[in-house]
């Protein structure tokens, strides 16, 4: 009896260290983008320490900010750091130009400011598309003649229509042949794949296609079978990142890890956009990403957008609707960090 009972104790001790570390890996694998197109936001310093209260670890910014960059400082938190759309012919023509960029964004501030990752471009798409690798290439020159290329990667954010037969998840291709060339560059450099992830569009878009309950992380809804390999899989998100996956392993990069670099779903202002649905897909996905997807089993990098409603973001009503927060700091509706 004594055994058993110590066996017991030391399985349950196994299966609680199992759940902390679940627990953990869920809250080190999700962060909150901070976009600040806005008149009416707190000041940096602020906003750091909500995420701090919050027990966010990790934060993307849209833009080099030296006042972000103070008052990160020491905190641990980690960064996606971006490089605005209109900066990315000149990166990409100039390696000089891109020398300096590092010099002035980079350097300074690493390591004291955990930077991650680089976000050459965010959703760039057209014959402006061309630009992002040779810039990707001269920042991650730049970074390696200073001797913080180990630390410090360089991706790009790209929408989901960088993928053409995205389902089922496992038919998932690269539409355009400068992707495969971007994902072998990030094979090479061991960086991965910063994808913007949105169920919510995809749902709008197709309302008689796709139940609510599976855009939304909601228990019981309909499960979806991939015929071409098999796995089955309960909600949208999954789905679209997976082909991603897939997309990536067509290509020859599958070893390139997906960072999902925003998703979301907004409050008010559309469609299924209330506060009831932001807030079952927000905490669904905080709560599912330490878990990861059919194809990748395992924590899921993943970035909630946004920290903060922003009252100057131009295009439809909903995107000033998809912040955790108001301006004034307090929650548009509970929302749990675990």
């Amino acid at each position: 009896m004594a055994i058993m009972q110590g066996s017991g104790a030391m399985l349950a001790g196994a299966m609680v260290f199992g759940v902390l570390a679940s627990l953990l890996t869920g809250a080190q694998s999700t962060g909150v983008c901070y976009g600040m197109v806005a008149d009416n936001l707190p000041s940096p310093r602020e906003v750091v320490q909500l995420y701090k209260s919050k027990g966010i670890n990790n934060m993307r910014i849209y833009a080099p900010d030296n006042h972000v960059m103070e008052a990160l400082l020491n905190t641990g938190i980690g960064l996606i750091l971006g490089v605005v759309n209109e900066d990315i012919a000149k990166l990409a023509g100039c390696q000089p130009c891109a020398k300096a960029w590092v010099e002035a964004n980079v350097r300074p501030h690493y390591p004291a400011v955990s930077i991650k990752y680089i976000a050459v471009s965010n959703e760039v798409d057209g014959g402006a598309a061309q630009s992002i690798l040779p810039a990707m290439r001269n920042l991650q020159a730049a970074l390696s003649a200073a001797g913080l290329d180990a630390g410090v990667k360089v991706s790009t954010c790209v929408r989901l229509d960088v993928v053409a037969n995205s389902f089922p998840p496992s038919a998932g291709v690269f539409a355009q042949p400068y992707m495969a060339d971007v994902a072998r560059f990030l094979a090479s450099t061991g960086a991965p794949l910063l994808a913007n992830v949105y169920p919510y569009f995809a749902y709008r878009g197709s309302p008689g296609d796709i139940s609510l309950g599976y855009a939304t992380f909601q228990p019981g809804a309909a499960t979806v079978r991939d015929a071409g390999n098999g796995l089955v899989y309960t909600n949208l998100f999954d789905a679209m990142v997976d082909a991603v996956v897939a997309a990536l392993e067509k290509a020859g990069a599958g070893n390139v890890r997906v960072v999902v670099s925003e998703t979301g779903w907004p409050s008010a202002g559309g469609p299924a956009a209330s506060v009831d649905n932001a807030r079952a897909y927000n905490q669904g996905v905080i709560d599912h990403v330490g878990r990861g997807t059919p194809k990748r089993p395992g924590a899921l990098e993943t970035y909630v957008f946004a920290m903060f409603n922003e009252n100057r973001k131009p295009g439809e009503l909903t995107e000033q609707n998809f912040g955790l927060f108001y301006p004034n700091k307090s929650p548009v509706y509970p929302i749990t960090f675990r």
